[in-house]
C-alpha cells in the first residue's frame, strides 16, 4: 500500500463515522460444497430438461452453476440454507438455460440471420487472449477438462452472441417514456426522492508534520483562511496547498449526505451557504478546512431533479415486461419438460 494511498484512508478515516470507513469480510460459514452430489439425486437419469430438440444434461447445469455457487457458501450461514438457496439457483438456471434455446431459435427462424463467423472467431481469441495469455494449448486443455470439444465451445459463443443480441433488441424498443408517465410515478413514490441535507463540499487539507503543535498548524491554516477570505478561489488554494488525493481536482469530494459526515465535521459545514468556508478544523493528523460548492436542503426532490432518473427507472422497467412477455410468448409455442 502506498503513503498515497494511506494518507487518503487518513482523510477517510477524519471525515466519516467508524461505520463508514471500517469494512469487514462477513466469515463464510463451514458449508459443504454439495453441487455434485444435489444435481445427481434430483435429476437421477442426467437429463435436467428437453427444450425443442435440445437436452439439458446435469453436466451442462453443472457448468453453468459452478461460477455462481461460491457467493452462495460465502453468504449462507448453515448447510440448510445453502442446499435451499442451491435449489433455487438451480431452477432458476434451468429456466435462463430453456430461454437461451428458445430464444435462439427463434432467431434462426429468419434464414438470413446469421453471426458472421469473423465476429465468432474474433471473440474465441480474445477469450484466449484474456483467460490463456494466448496460450492456445492450454485454452484447449480448459476445454477437455471442462468435458467440451472445440465446436461446443465455438457453438456457445455462437448462441451467447444471439441471446445477448435478442435480448438487447427486446430493450432497445423501449427507450421513450412519455411524460405523464413520468410525473405519475413522481407523485405516486415522492417518497423515493427524500433527500437528507447535502453540501457539494471540497475540503483542503494540511497534514500535521512531526512535533507540530496545535498553535503552529493552526497559523498554517489560518494563512490559507486569510488568503480565500481575500479573494483566492477555494479550488485554487486546494490545488496548491492540500495533501490529499482529491488535491488535483481541487479538493472536490462531491455531493456528502450530512449524515454520513462527522459530527466535528458537519456541524460547522452545514451551518454555511454557499461559497463559505468552515473555520481551521483540528484533528490529530492535520488540520482540515471545508468548503461549500453548493446545497442542498432536506425534502423532496422537484421532478425536475430527478426526471432523468426516473425515465431511467421506467425504462428498464418497461424493458423488463416487454422481455418477459416475449419469453412467455416463446414458452408458450415451444415444447419444454423439465424433469
Amino acid at each position: 500500500m502506498t503513503f498515497r494511498r494511506l494518507r487518503l484512508i487518513g482523510t477517510f478515516a477524519a471525515l466519516f463515522p467508524l461505520s463508514l470507513v471500517a469494512q469487514t469480510d462477513a466469515p463464510s460459514p463451514a458449508v459443504a460444497p454439495t453441487t455434485s452430489d444435489t444435481l445427481a439425486l434430483r435429476f437421477a437419469n442426467g437429463v435436467v430438461a428437453v427444450a425443442e430438440d435440445k437436452v439439458i444434461t446435469v453436466d451442462d447445469l453443472r457448468r453453468e452453476i459452478a461460477p455462481r455457487v461460491p457467493a452462495i457458501q460465502r453468504t449462507s450461514r448453515n448447510e440448510k440454507e445453502f442446499n435451499e438457496r442451491l435449489e433455487a439457483l438451480q431452477d432458476e438456471v434451468i429456466q435462463e438455460m430453456i430461454d437461451r434455446i428458445l430464444i435462439v431459435k427463434d432467431f434462426k427462424k429468419d434464414e438470413k440471420r446469421k453471426v458472421p463467423d469473423s465476429y465468432i472467431n474474433n471473440a474465441i481469441a480474445e477469450e484466449q487472449i484474456r483467460r490463456f495469455s494466448g496460450d492456445r494449448a492450454a485454452f484447449l486443455a480448459y476445454l477437455r477438462n471442462s468435458g467440451l470439444t472445440y465446436r461446443d465451445y465455438r457453438k456457445k459463443v455462437e448462441d451467447d452472441m444471439i441471446y445477448d443480441y435478442m435480448r438487447g433488441q427486446q430493450r432497445k424498443n423501449q427507450s421513450i417514456v412519455s411524460p405523464a408517465r413520468v410525473e405519475a410515478f413522481y407523485n405516486e413514490n415522492k417518497d423515493r426522492f427524500l433527500q437528507d441535507d447535502q453540501v457539494n463540499m471540497r475540503l483542503l487539507s494540511l497534514t500535521r508534520l512531526p512535533d507540530e503543535t496545535d498553535e503552529r498548524l493552526l497559523a498554517r491554516a489560518n494563512v490559507v483562511i486569510a488568503r480565500f477570505k481575500s479573494g483566492e478561489k477555494f479550488e485554487d488554494l486546494a490545488r496548491e496547498l492540500s495533501q490529499d488525493s482529491k488535491r488535483a481536482k481541487g479538493g472536490d469530494w462531491g455531493w456528502q449526505p450530512k449524515a454520513d459526515l462527522k459530527p466535528e465535521f458537519s456541524d460547522p459545514l452545514f451551518k454555511l451557504e454557499k461559497g463559505q468556508a468552515t473555520d481551521p478544523i483540528l484533528a490529530p493528523e492535520a488540520a482540515y478546512i471545508l468548503y461549500v460548492e453548493d446545497r442542498k436542503f432536506a425534502g423532496t426532490q422537484s421532478l425536475a431533479d430527478v426526471r432523468e432518473q426516473i425515465e431511467k427507472i421506467l425504462v428498464n422497467q418497461m424493458a423488463r415486461e416487454a422481455e418477459e412477455r416475449w419469453l412467455e410468448r416463446l414458452r408458450r409455442n415451444a415444447y419444454v419438460k423439465i424433469y
